[in-house]
């Protein structure tokens, strides 16, 4: 099934966190980088136009790149994940895009909080979160964070089964 979504990928964390993903989290195996998501599911591929980039560009148009820290290891019940520090500007972009395409809640609506996050490993058997989260522990650095910054937000699409980025859309909005 053709699908979208708005990510912000972290390519900084790849080095430690992509032997987890690809045996933890299935949509790595589909192509999906370590990121955290904004939106999805989003507009189908198909249907994203000109207009639809236009309507992403004045959404986020207000928001400056910024820095952030992955750091602090947390969990849902089935998922281990990274949580980005300050979460806030996530949070501001995720709601920006939401009033702007108020038809795509995130994860369609099945959490009523916004909860910034990269996901490690989902879907997992609840009793192997424990081993996997001291994994995810060593392989971080030895300060413990992976600090990067965010200065665009991509457009993923899965039309072919596997996610690629369809467009990235620049953060402008001032000096960060």
């Amino acid at each position: 099934m053709a699908q979208s979504a708005l990510v912000v990928t972290v390519p900084e964390a790849e080095a430690h966190v992509a032997h987890l993903r690809a045996r933890h989290d299935p949509v790595t195996a589909l192509g999906m980088p370590a990121h955290v998501t904004l939106l999805f599911p989003f507009v189908a591929p198909d249907a994203i136009d000109a207009a639809v980039l236009d309507r992403v560009r004045a959404a986020v148009a207000g928001v400056a790149p910024f820095a952030f820290v992955l750091r602090e290891v947390r969990r849902f019940p089935r998922t281990l994940y990274l949580a980005p520090e300050p979460a806030g500007p996530f949070v501001t972009l995720t709601e920006a895009l939401l009033r702007m395409f108020p038809e795509h809640a995130p994860y369609g609506g099945a959490h009523r909080t916004i909860v910034p996050h990269l996901t490690v490993a989902d879907a997992v058997d609840p009793g192997m979160l424990p081993a996997v989260e001291a994994e995810l522990r060593a392989s971080l650095p030895r300060d413990g964070a992976i600090a990067t910054r965010c200065s665009e937000v991509v457009l993923m699409e899965s039309s072919s089964g596997r996610w690629r980025p369809m467009h990235a859309i620049a953060l402008t909005g001032g000096v960060a």
